[in-house]
């Protein structure tokens, strides 16, 4: 099944893209496909929490999953569908030790066979698109040979590459490191999509600008943001207009904080916590007079027992 193709997306991050951060990124642009931070088979099948759950706002959403069981994903995808998510990725990315213990994640690239078979188990139960996101390498399998073979052994089974332009190191460096240590190599990714521009390749890693995105779009199909869209989620705001050519959703930071409020109010009286979706918005008011006090407030105040929009609307007093 061939992707839907997305010119721009926000990166599934662990602890980050929560459902209260993708509700308050989809007020933000409207067009931008969401992921939900990496779920593990394990956790879906076996965990005593919903790790399925997201708003029907969301849309469209892409579930990652975290596994190397290719009936496992199998079935996760198969809940996926009916549950009704847009798109399912495997993470053939993330270089953290505990992944790979669960065999799953940057590892993978390493076993392009059980990737494909994973993959394919996956489209065999689902209509929806089933999508890779990979590294350019692993540890001294960096080639531009070794990263053709791994997608040459996966393509019979998805068109859809999502390729972070850095190579992981499996062991030696934190996941934080991974995401800035290795050089990127974005010149590679443009010579994938050349060399197979029947797939759909979008870019990853160190992106931070309007510029850049669009710059990157011209050499590949899609374009993946991620800790610069969590912390300065303005960014955002230009993406309706200036990539898909929409109406931007939101014309001022302040209304963006506003529009959240229904979802604040259902969300608390369903048990959350103020500063559990607060914290996503830290970053908005970057640049602006009073950033600073309305963080400090949030921060201070957000976690206190029965706090709701009041104090939000206390902190957003702070910004001119």
């Amino acid at each position: 099944m061939n992707s839907t193709l997305n010119k721009f997306s926000i990166a599934p991050m662990l602890d980050w893209t929560d459902k209260h951060c993708r509700y308050f990124h989809r007020i933000l642009t409207k067009q931008t496909l969401l992921y939900t931070e990496m779920v593990t088979t394990g956790a879906i099948l076996f965990g005593k929490g919903d790790y399925l759950a997201f708003n029907h706002e969301e849309h469209p959403v892409c579930l990652q999953l975290g596994g190397s069981d290719p009936k496992a994903l199998a079935q996760c995808a198969k809940l996926a569908q009916e549950r009704g998510y847009d798109e399912i990725n495997l993470n053939v990315g993330c270089p953290s030790d505990r992944v790979q213990n669960g065999m799953f994640g940057a590892c993978l690239m390493g076993k392009a066979d059980l990737v494909a078979d994973c993959v394919a188990q996956m489209q065999d139960q689902v209509d929806i698109p089933v999508t890779v996101k990979t590294r350019i390498g692993i540890d001294d399998f960096d080639s531009y040979a070794f990263l053709c073979q791994f997608i040459e052994k996966v393509m019979p089974y998805t068109n859809t590459f999502i390729v972070h332009a850095r190579k992981a190191w499996l062991s030696g460096l934190s996941p934080k490191e991974n995401r800035e240590v290795p050089p990127l190599d974005y010149d590679r990714v443009y010579k994938l999509k050349q060399d197979y521009p029947h797939l759909t390749i979008a870019i990853n890693g160190g992106i931070k600008t309007m510029d850049e995105i669009k710059h990157h779009l011209q050499y590949v199909d899609g374009v993946m943001v991620g800790r610069e869209a969590y912390q300065n989620p303005w960014l955002l705001t230009e993406i309706d207009s200036k990539i898909f050519g929409e109406k931007p959703s939101v014309i001022a930071p302040i209304l963006a904080i506003r529009a959240l409020y229904p979802y604040i109010e259902q969300q608390l009286a369903q048990g959350a916590q103020l500063n559990h979706i607060m914290r996503h918005t830290l970053g908005l008011f970057n640049g602006c007079k009073g950033a600073r006090q309305w963080r400090r407030y949030l921060s201070e105040n957000a976690h206190k027992k029965g706090a709701g929009v009041d104090v939000v609307e206390q902190a957003l007093m702070f910004i001119e």
